[in-house]
């Protein structure tokens, strides 16, 4: 459990050789809700591997620490705050890109919202939030990041989706569980749409991984006991899903479109808790 309470900056760059897992290098990327979690991990991660990276996010402070944590690490980023909530934010957003690196190679829709509200709670405006953020803001990035793509012959769209929804449900999460079930079916549908162009359109499913939002949720015996109950014994760290995503934005990666990577430590495989405390107790070996 320790190193999911520690500060998740302490793990970026875990993997310390000079050789890059894969080469981006001058690739332009776009990462939106990168200024922490997930998001912070995924644009220094492929920053680390050529990439130069757009930060688009709606927070300053956090945005500019990412750019600043980049550029400390000899990388090359660039902050643009942005709402992709709003559909004019996501287009300015893009064509900005375009006008500071002029190209664009990656887009990484990535920026989410959550919250637990009971169904017969549900606010419109909640609803609206979090499928605006979740689902609709991926489709604006992939609208007007197709027409740069198209320009180079080539391109990836990538998704940070979840298993809450496509996989697993949890109550109080049906806002966010059918934003990510959406936006499964959404690459898929993507993915068919732009095949013949070479460009790909894929995802990962992240199941717990520990982030500051995600310490926030719960004290540290919670934090301990939700541990245990993922099959490997720890939540995940952002680097966990910033390394597949770096795969799938690879070269190497060209034959793989309309898929989403589970990555949850095992987490949706048992049938039952209760058969696996019995299994980790010693009690049916």
């Amino acid at each position: 459990i320790n190193i999911k309470l520690k500060s998740i900056k302490q793990y970026s760059y875990y993997l310390e050789e000079d050789k890059m897992f894969v080469d981006l290098s001058g690739k332009v990327a776009i990462v939106t809700g990168s200024g922490q979690g997930i998001g912070e991990g995924i644009a220094k991660i492929f920053s680390k591997n050529g990439a130069l990276v757009v930060v688009a996010t709606r927070g300053e402070e956090n945005g500019e620490a990412t750019v600043r944590d980049i550029k400390e690490q000899g990388g090359e980023a660039t902050f643009l705050q942005c709402d992709v909530g709003i559909e004019k934010n996501v287009k300015n957003m893009v064509h900005k890109t375009n006008e500071i690196y002029g190209r664009i190679d990656i887009g990484i829709h990535n920026a989410a919202v959550f919250g637990q509200r009971n169904i017969d709670k549900l606010s419109d405006e909640i609803l609206d939030r979090t499928l605006s953020v979740n689902m609709k803001a991926g489709v604006w990035l992939t609208k007007y990041c197709i027409p740069y793509f198209r320009a180079r012959g080539m391109g990836r769209m990538l998704f940070t989706s979840s298993v809450t929804g496509p996989k697993v449900a949890m109550p109080g999460t049906s806002h966010y569980a059918m934003s990510k079930g959406g936006m499964n079916a959404f690459i898929r549908t993507a993915a068919l749409e732009y095949a013949r162009e070479n460009i790909t359109v894929n995802g990962i499913e992240p199941g717990y991984i520990m982030t500051s939002a995600m310490s926030e949720l719960a004290n540290q015996k919670e934090l301990q006991e939700m541990a245990e109950c993922i099959p490997k014994g720890n939540f995940g760290i952002p680097d966990d899903i910033a390394y597949p995503m770096l795969f799938l934005a690879s070269n190497e990666a060209s034959y793989i479109t309309g898929q989403t990577i589970v990555v949850d430590g095992g987490s949706t495989l048992p049938e039952s808790q209760v058969v696996m405390n019995q299994f980790h107790n010693k009690s049916i070996k």
